[in-house]
């Protein structure tokens, strides 16, 4: 009794901090319509600028929190909404999710880069102090954090209910122009709650960090816990969430408590909030249909079949000669760069074409590459098999939230990449008790490929294949159903389109694009092991694809050499590692309102500069007859009929001609 009540106490203060924190992420959401992936990472960001102030700088306690709690987390709040997530919630989902992924990735890298990893500790509030109950010693700062949790519950509870900047807050979201003419200002009732919403990750942040320590990721991925309390309010219900986030944090800690640690069982300990955030969202009501507007994006334009031929024509010629002069080292780089291009082709078909956005995309790559060295066939049809096994499991990951789109979908996703990381890779039946496994490399019609260069031109075939199958796909009819429900999801149900088995569909392709990826993956490098496939690589992943342009091809190729060259820069300039994080996470956020990247950008210059050089010929071309320059340098054309070929006006005292009957004339 004495170790239930115990275990009790420790998931009521672990669920009080998860619920100041999911309020925080509700209040933003119920007033902008934009859920705040990175509600976390601002949390981590506060909690290391409150350990500088208290402890680095030796302010007084009270000072730091009023610093931080008052002025640094508010003030980031309202920039934020001010200047990034403005006017994000009556866009496309996909877009503000990337966005906010982007600030998620960026302030890891703000902090790696301020605060370079060492070792930091924040004591708790009054060390000393606690009491006894019955048997068991509650610390003061345990006592505080409850406390805290329900004052903020009922404070927002107020705040919503019974002022009059609570109803601007919630009519705002629902109709601005209407709170407009009734005197309101939705821009800064946006920007208040956004402060607020920030100052609440702080607190949260501050109260975990004497448990958890001050770590980047640790305190960053909390924020899961805090999507499912979220989610069980619908995002909207602040006293669900709150009951959500206390049930969380006692069933987290009964779970730590009572459940094995070796066996079958052991994993769920470390996977109790993402199961929860699944349970939650698979038991979501039908997500209703928005309509009275197209969300559409405008995508890079298609190249002609023959551009497309002889662009990939190209770029396996390169290959082919980078793999005669490049070195062993080198040749896998350029083999790594090929596997995340063609993970980022599938995300061209999922998010680029179909406006679903997958939190997961890596994982997926992890399953094929798993699903190719357990079946040991190093052939076309142990390949092909992978890739229909990552397929299916692409295909039961949407099966479940089959009613439920955008950020449901998205959020499903991600609960599944935390699974499959802490719970499914981490076992012994998958990489083994070392955690790796044995990968041979793929055969063709009996011949082994065992030169790397040679591998390497054969995963650039692929992905010249793979692209031209997607261009393939765009210009005909299906491709055309995945624009149109990218951008009116409304209007496509109104003409009697089944969207569900459809994105049951386009889930399953993309995701065995990327098992296929994974097990040329896995041949390339020989041995794999879970550490390949880790969750957090998909964010980057997704962010670098946005970047470079997730609606082509040759934004995937880009991408896919960024993220290579990513830990490459890393490793060379130690220094400025977190400041390279950094730079993508920001520049995603950037860029994340155009989808068409830097990609669509560098083509768009070179179809200036073809434009302007056939200006430039046609000039110093000669005249043709008939064209007489005027005094402004135009050319002028005479218009008469006769040039036509059509006779001219009869004259006076003449005749017109008769008219042929149609008949006659056909």
């Amino acid at each position: 009794m004495s170790s239930l009540l115990s275990f009790t106490i420790l998931g009521l203060f672990t669920g009080a901090a998860y619920a100041i924190a999911a309020s925080g992420l509700v209040l933003t959401y119920t007033t902008t319509r934009v859920f705040n992936i990175a509600h976390g990472a601002f949390g981590m960001v506060m909690a290391f600028t409150f350990w500088d102030f208290s402890q680095r700088q030796g302010m007084p306690l009270w000072l730091s929190l009023f610093l931080v709690l008052g002025v640094v987390a508010p003030g980031t709040g309202w920039a934020i909404q001010r200047f990034v997530t403005r006017g994000l919630g009556e866009g496309p989902v996909s877009v503000a999710l990337v966005v906010t992924v982007g600030l998620f990735v960026g302030c890891i890298g703000l902090a790696q880069q301020i605060w370079p990893p060492a070792a930091r500790t924040v004591p708790p509030f009054l060390p000393s102090k606690g009491v006894q109950v019955a048997g068991t010693y509650v610390t003061a700062h345990q006592i505080i954090t409850i406390v805290l949790s329900v004052v903020v519950a009922l404070l927002l509870y107020l705040l919503l209910n019974r002022t009059r900047i609570g109803t601007a807050m919630r009519a705002s979201v629902d109709n601005p122009d209407l709170l407009k003419l009734f005197g309101g200002k939705p821009q800064q009732v946006a920007s208040l709650s956004w402060a607020i919403g920030t100052s609440l990750a702080a607190l949260a942040g501050i109260l975990l960090v004497p448990i958890i320590g001050l770590d980047y990721y640790a305190l960053t991925l909390l924020v899961i816990n805090a999507y499912a309390a979220a989610m069980l309010g619908r995002l909207k219900s602040l006293p669900l969430t709150f009951a959500g986030a206390m049930g969380l944090g006692i069933l987290q800690s009964f779970a730590v408590a009572y459940l094995p640690t070796q066996g079958a069982l052991a994993g769920i300990r470390a996977v109790v909030p993402a199961l929860f955030l699944f349970v939650v969202i698979v038991a979501m009501p039908q997500a209703q249909l928005r309509i009275g507007q197209v969300k559409g994006i405008v995508s890079a334009p298609l190249p002609s079949s023959r551009q497309a031929l002889g662009w990939g024509a190209g770029l396996v010629l390169l290959a082919a000669a980078l793999a005669a002069t490049f070195s062993q080292s080198n040749l896998l780089l350029v083999g790594t760069a090929a596997t995340y291009a063609m993970v980022m082709l599938s995300l061209v078909l999922l998010t680029g074409y179909g406006g679903h956005v997958s939190l997961a995309q890596f994982t997926f790559a992890g399953v094929g590459a798993l699903a190719y060295a357990k079946l040991d066939q190093p052939n076309l049809v142990g390949l092909l098999l992978s890739a229909l096994i990552a397929a299916a499991v692409g295909a039961l990951v949407a099966l479940p939230v089959l009613r439920l789109t955008g950020l449901y979908l998205a959020l499903s996703t991600l609960a599944f990449g935390v699974l499959m990381d802490k719970m499914i890779f981490q076992a012994d039946y998958a990489f083994g008790y070392n955690g790796t496994l044995r990968a041979r490399r793929l055969s063709l019609l009996g011949l082994s490929i065992d030169s790397t260069g040679g591998y390497v031109v054969l995963m650039v075939v692929f992905f010249v294949l793979m692209g031209l199958g997607l261009l393939l796909l765009r210009r005909g009819p299906l491709g055309r159903v995945l624009i149109a429900m990218r951008d009116s999801p409304a209007a496509c149900g109104t003409l009697g389109l089944d969207m569900r088995w459809f994105r049951v569909g386009l889930f399953g392709a993309s995701a065995g694009m990327a098992g296929l990826a994974g097990g040329l993956f896995a041949g390339l490098r020989g041995t794999i092991g879970a550490a390949d496939f880790q969750f957090f690589n998909s964010l980057p992943l997704l962010l670098l694809a946005v970047v470079f342009g997730v609606t082509s091809v040759s934004g995937a190729a880009l991408g896919g050499v960024g993220l290579m060259l990513l830990p490459v820069l890393q490793s060379s300039n130690p220094s400025a590692a977190g400041a390279i994080f950094a730079v993508i996470g920001f520049g995603a956020v950037a860029l994340g309102r155009d989808p068409n990247g830097l990609a669509n950008l560098v083509f768009g210059l070179g179809r200036r500069l073809d434009a302007r050089v056939g200006d430039r010929i046609r000039e110093r071309l000669p005249q043709l007859p008939g064209r007489t320059p005027g005094d402004d340098g135009s050319v002028e054309v005479p218009l008469h009929r006769a040039d036509l070929g059509t006779p001219p006006d009869p004259t006076p005292g003449s005749t017109a001609p008769e008219e042929v009957p149609a008949h006659v004339a056909s």
